[in-house]
């Protein structure tokens, strides 16, 4: 009796403790905690992500290193100088071409205006250029044969300017020869000038068989257009002309008078002879500054 009452203690022990272990694993199985992730679990996650963004590129792209063979592109027009009254554009090719400014700006202001060589006020330089080009071009703008040779005379609206006397004209050849040398010595004084043109100002100041002729070479070279072709257009003597006309009554006509043979070009035995200098001088100096250039 005492036997079977010892066993039946036992037995409600086990499942006391049975029950008790039950609840606890239960509690630890709702309450547990995430285990960090292992570095090869962070691995394993990333190569799936790229398997499944890589099934979602192109074929092309799919498992390959992307390569940018652009070549970036560069504008044909920066290397290209088009004159006056013309730009550069692009063509159907890609190749560039200068053509004639499309329109130009509305301008309001009378400073604005200018001149031409006909006596003809422009509402601005640019439509001067315009019209010569257009005239080069044989296009259906152009008002005339005449203007191909159209060019600024002056700034500002025509005016009635007073005439150059015989005896004006006949001395304005000196007088010019002085302006060009004041203008090189101011230059070279400012430290404007190039090296090889400052030499020739220096030896201008020490040697007066030079004075003139070495201001003479200086503005013509300086005048020419690129490339030297050893001639000035009207256009091209603008810069001597515009400036001068309000002071100068006879730039005008004396440089008319320069240009001989009527061809719209001074060259440079012509330049010489207008101003009264050694014609052979002046363009051997011409020559040699060009090559060291």
């Amino acid at each position: 009796m005492q036997f079977l009452q010892l066993s039946l203690l036992v037995v409600l022990a086990l499942l006391v403790t049975d029950s008790y272990a039950e609840k606890i694993r239960k509690h630890k199985k709702y309450n547990r905690k995430p285990m960090p992730p292992t570095v090869s679990s962070i691995e394993e996650t990333v190569e799936d992500t790229n398997e499944d963004d890589n099934k979602a590129l192109p074929p092309l792209l799919a498992g390959q290193d992307i390569i940018d063979n652009r070549v970036p592109m560069i504008d044909p027009c920066l290397q290209v100088h088009c004159g006056a009254g013309r730009i550069c554009q692009v063509d159907e090719e890609g190749e560039p071409q200068c053509v004639c400014i499309p329109t130009c700006p509305v301008e309001t202001e009378s400073r604005r205006k200018v001149c031409s060589n006909f006596n003809e006020t422009w509402s601005s330089d640019c439509a001067i250029y315009q019209q010569r080009c257009l005239c080069n071009k044989d296009d259906a703008q152009c008002k005339g044969a005449q203007y191909k040779h159209v060019h600024i005379e002056y700034y500002g609206e025509c005016r009635q300017m007073r005439e150059c006397t015989k005896e004006e004209m006949s001395d304005f050849p000196r007088r010019m020869r002085d302006w060009l040398f004041n203008i090189m010595r101011d230059l070279a004084d400012r430290q404007e000038l190039t090296p090889h043109y400052l030499t020739m100002e220096r030896e201008a100041e020490s040697n007066m068989t030079r004075r003139w002729t070495n201001a003479a070479i200086w503005k013509f070279c300086e005048l020419d257009g690129n490339p030297p072709d050893r001639s000035v257009s009207r256009h091209e003597l603008f810069p001597i002309r515009a400036p001068l006309m309000a002071l100068e009554h006879c730039i005008a006509p004396f440089l008319n008078t320069c240009d001989t043979d009527n061809n719209h070009r001074i060259n440079i035995k012509e330049w010489a002879k207008c101003l009264e200098l050694d014609e052979d001088e002046i363009e051997d100096r011409c020559e040699q500054i060009t090559e060291e250039e």
